[in-house]
């Protein structure tokens, strides 16, 4: 059972995608920054990942349905936010920082904004996950018109707003359909630099060649959906020509 909602209202909600992750709780969930809402999305955990999230202040929503997008639509349908950040739950990235991200959304300057992730170190991204990130960084130029350099799981955007995009992936793409039903939409998207940590544990997703090149195949599927809302409008980011 989902805990009920907090009575009082928070200015942003963050989304924590969970599965076994016990050892980063911690640090993750006491680096949100203050007044903020912290929603884990335990997707299946076997570790105490959702009795450490609970004990921490965390709100827990139980996602039984396996996969990074189900998990990551799970968190907004329970969030109650304007603006709704998504962030791993690793310790790969820092929550601290999310108010830089959602700070061109919560002004209203932008309405989608990407963390590009730069890694502090070689072992934060695996030249596999990098490789397979560039190409699809590509892709989404070609398809969109964007110029980015990172699909980026930290990211801010208004709730209501990503609700009307109406997203269906749940698994990999998830991510990537949000960015491409943004863009024909014609939303503003921006990319913001955060640093990229070696995350705690192994990665799900990235951590080998087939988790990455399965998460490949996911998007290149979402690549390949008609556009929902006309054709894309092309658009530039600020600062991709760094």
């Amino acid at each position: 059972m989902n805990e009920p909602f907090p009575s009082s209202p928070s200015p942003v909600d963050v989304v924590l995608p969970c599965l076994d992750e016990a050892a980063a709780l911690p640090w993750v969930l006491d680096r949100i920054p203050p007044g903020w809402r912290a929603i884990v999305v335990d997707n299946g955990s076997t570790d105490a990942s959702p009795a450490i999230a609970r004990r921490l202040g965390a709100q827990v929503v139980h996602e039984p349905r396996r996969g990074f997008g189900a998990a990551c639509h799970a968190g907004l349908t329970a969030a109650t936010a304007e603006v709704v950040c998504f962030c791993d739950c690793d310790a790969s990235l820092d929550p601290g920082l999310l108010p830089e991200v959602a700070g061109p959304v919560l002004d209203g300057s932008a309405d989608l904004v990407l963390g590009r992730r730069r890694p502090t170190t070689p072992r934060a991204w695996p030249l596999h996950a990098r490789l397979a990130n560039v190409e699809l960084a590509r892709l989404v130029r070609r398809r969109t018109g964007l110029r980015l350099h990172d699909l980026g799981p930290m990211r801010a955007a208004r709730r209501e707003a990503l609700i009307a995009l109406a997203l269906t992936d749940r698994r990999s793409g998830y991510p990537l359909q949000m960015l491409v039903r943004a863009a024909d939409a014609g939303w503003r998207v921006r990319e913001t630099d955060v640093p990229y940590h070696p995350r705690t544990g192994r990665s799900k997703v990235t951590g080998t060649w087939r988790g990455t090149w399965q998460a490949v195949r996911d998007m290149r599927a979402v690549l390949a959906e008609r556009p929902a809302t006309g054709p894309a409008r092309t658009a530039r980011v600020p600062g991709a020509e760094r």
